[in-house]
């Protein structure tokens, strides 16, 4: 009998070590790794090949033989295919203009965001063949979920199984055009003496189906779990392998969900689509500024509004900032939706340019309504709101600002300023504040009062008023 050995593997980067480390030395992540089972007979073929050529009644007419000799580019035949339209708008916005023939997609995000609800709206809503398959969910419950969020299902196929074999055997003999896993971490593979979940199993059951979607023009969505620190499960190999990799974020306590990309190799990595969770599943948000600004309160101070560029589209959202006076020895910075070190910045901007004294004080800021941004032309809005905040000052409630802050104080340029100001006037503002180099910009602006500054002070003297 071959004598069997085991190793333990770093679920985070695949580091493989001959006994248990708390510490992993490759990626650095504590408590990632799991005892794996080795066997002391050789490894069977792994070739994506022989694996998919060893099914029964598999028509090889469609097989794309990726083995051939290299070519030159003049030489390549491309098919100008068009994309599949998932028929909802904000997700085909995402995956930067629809489904490509072929792709491998990875849908992450924390449970119960809504990741298995938008796949099974998507895959009973088009009109290609379509198999769902299930690790989690019996047949059952798929078929009661999908009542409840659409109307008709005849195109979708649903099977659960979560033995790799068996699934790629019922892709070759359904042929569907667009198959979805739910998830990828419930597979596994015989040969593979692993748990599912496993760096091995990931990463070979990953590898099958890649090969699977070049070679025979499926496109394939995989829904992955995330870790506690929000990061896709499993080893980072996976995100190299897939073509496109779409994050959800969101809290559960707020209603509305944000599908951002992460790696594209069809579009923008800058593009999201916003959702709202209802009964009835995931409905999209034709006008995710109104959503956002829906519950602000005029005349308070601390409030602001900066138009904010997420790829194709203008989002405008409120910051809200509170200071107070610390009640220990050192005063807390806390932020939601704002990188904390940025923060950090600008307090300190504003305690050496604007002489606002923040050393005794605690400062919280929020971006209204759960959205996470980080672009430089933040950074006046921050400014402003904490400074409005400190001074118990008001902000002219029909006023947008944006700018970018150096650390001398000055107003530096911002992107796309006029479309960010014409999206603000679309929402009833009649002024905004901008920086002094983006004015010789702007064309036809005389519907709206445009103010252009170059340091901190200037904003301040025009903004903040008892």
């Amino acid at each position: 009998m071959p004598k069997i050995k085991t190793q333990f593997v770093c679920q985070s980067c695949g580091y493989q070590s001959s006994k248990s480390l708390g510490k992993c030395p490759e990626c650095g992540t504590w408590n990632s790794f799991v005892e794996e089972t080795v066997s002391g007979q050789p490894a069977p073929s792994r070739s994506p090949d022989k694996i998919l050529n060893s099914f029964k009644n598999v028509d090889s007419s469609t097989y794309v033989d990726l083995s051939e000799s290299a070519q030159t580019l003049d030489q390549i035949e491309v098919h100008t295919d068009h994309r599949i339209s998932t028929l909802i708008p904000e997700f085909d916005r995402v995956l930067g203009g629809g489904i490509v023939k072929g792709s491998l997609v990875l849908v992450g995000g924390e449970p119960g965001i809504g990741k298995s609800t938008l796949m099974l709206q998507m895959a009973a809503q088009l009109k290609q063949k379509t198999l769902y398959i299930s690790g989690e969910e019996s047949v059952y419950q798929i078929k009661s979920r999908a009542e409840r969020i659409v109307a008709k299902t005849n195109n979708m196929l649903v099977y659960a199984e979560t033995n790799m074999n068996k699934i790629l055997q019922e892709i070759m003999q359904t042929k569907p055009q667009i198959v979805v896993i739910d998830s990828i971490q419930t597979l596994y593979r015989d040969e593979i003496e692993s748990a599912p979940g496993s760096v091995s199993q990931v990463r070979e059951c990953t590898a099958l189906l890649m090969h699977l979607a070049k070679t025979r023009g499926i496109s394939i969505f995989l829904v992955g779990h995330v870790t506690k620190d929000g990061a896709i499960a499993g080893p980072k190999v996976l995100e190299h392998i897939v073509d496109t990799v779409l994050q959800f974020e969101g809290d559960q306590n707020h209603l509305f969900r944000i599908l951002r990309a992460t790696k594209n190799r069809f579009g923008s990595t800058n593009e999201i689509g916003i959702f709202e969770m209802r009964d009835k599943g995931l409905i999209e948000i034709s006008n995710p500024s109104e959503l956002f600004l829906s519950e602000r309160h005029l005349n308070q101070p601390g409030s602001v509004v900066v138009p904010v560029v997420e790829g194709s589209r203008v989002l405008l959202v409120e910051i809200q900032a509170l200071v107070s006076p610390t009640s220990y020895g050192m005063p807390q910075r806390t932020t939601s939706g704002f990188d904390l070190r940025r923060l950090q910045l600008l307090i300190a901007v504003l305690e050496k340019r604007a002489r606002i004294p923040l050393g005794q004080h605690d400062v919280f800021l929020n971006i209204a309504g759960g959205l996470k941004a980080d672009e430089p032309a933040l950074d006046l809005g921050v400014a402003l709101a904490i400074a409005s905040s400190y001074r118990d000052a008001m902000i002219d409630p029909y006023t947008v600002v944006m700018g970018e802050i150096g650390l001398g104080g000055e107003i530096r340029a911002v992107s796309f300023a006029e479309r960010r100001i014409r999206e603000a006037i679309k929402l009833g503002f009649e002024s905004a504040v901008i920086p002094k180099s983006n004015t010789k910009d702007l064309t036809g602006m005389k519907e709206t009062k445009v103010l252009g500054v170059r340091r901190l002070e200037e904003v301040f003297e025009a903004m903040l008023k008892k």
